[in-house]
């Protein structure tokens, strides 16, 4: 890889062994080398369990690798402290199932980050929480807890706690889980908007990554693809190049599932 490539990737992994999260001991996926450019939409994909979730919480600079070098807009995430919290706040990330704090409403989830991060009141962040609300279409559930409110929704709601920082990297762990068909279809246009670059992040197009266990939802020639497989990531490229893959794994993700007998 070239000089000019190190300095540009997004995200930079060299040798890394993914540690997983539930047993930082166990390593899930081994000497992982991967780059991320500016303005790239990766879909990683891979089986229940493969580590795909784990290898997102290391992408995106929330745990530090067993071995190997991993960075993030060129900056070590094991020397990722107080001082880099702008480093930090440049990445955004959508974990499986949501994850919002059951005991606050929608809009106080997606204000979490203003509130901490930026430390606004909860008056001050008001403004631009009710806008993210009514950009995702969320501003009839603003009031509701999580628990009341449909899956489809509280993903939604995740998606703008992920946003309202206006982060250059966007991380979701298998986003399309639990969504129905139409909410799959905003999602995958609504992400597509953010990758070309959305007016309301001036224009600037946003790198993401995303993960999942089905290959034939992400269909579309303008991503990149990756696969987990017995602890290896392997980098296929193009949507092209999944489908001319010998690779049983992929094979596999690309399967239409099994037909259920009444």
């Amino acid at each position: 890889m070239s000089e000019n490539v190190a300095h540009t990737a997004v995200i930079e992994m060299r040798g890394v062994d993914v540690s997983a999260l539930r047993d930082t001991s166990l390593t899930v996926v081994e000497n992982v080398n991967w780059s991320v450019l500016p303005g790239e939409f990766w879909v990683v994909a891979g089986p229940q369990r493969s580590g795909k979730s784990d290898l997102l919480m290391h992408a995106a600079g929330l745990m530090t690798p067993g071995r190997g070098r991993c960075r993030v807009f060129g900056c070590d995430i094991n020397a990722l402290g107080e001082a880099q919290l702008a480093e930090r706040l440049r990445v955004g990330f959508v974990f499986a199932g949501g994850k919002l704090f059951n005991e606050l409403t929608l809009a106080e989830n997606v204000a979490l980050p203003l509130r901490y991060q930026k430390n606004l009141s909860a008056a001050d962040a008001a403004p631009a929480v009710a806008a993210f609300l009514d950009w995702l279409e969320l501003t009839p559930f603003a009031g509701a807890l999580p628990a009341n409110v449909a899956a489809n929704w509280r993903q939604r709601a995740a998606l703008a706690r992920a946003l309202i920082l206006q982060p250059e990297l966007l991380l979701l762990d298998n986003p399309l889980a639990g969504l129905d068909g139409r909410h799959r279809q905003w999602l995958m246009q609504f992400l597509d908007q953010l990758q070309r670059g959305h007016d309301r992040f001036g224009g600037r197009p946003m790198t993401i990554v995303a993960s999942t266990e089905d290959l034939r939802a992400w269909r579309n020639a303008e991503r990149r693809f990756a696969v987990l497989h017995e602890k290896q990531l392997s980098v296929l490229g193009s949507w092209h190049d999944v489908e001319s893959a010998a690779h049983p794994a992929v094979k596999e993700l690309l399967a239409e599932p099994a037909a259920t007998t009444p």
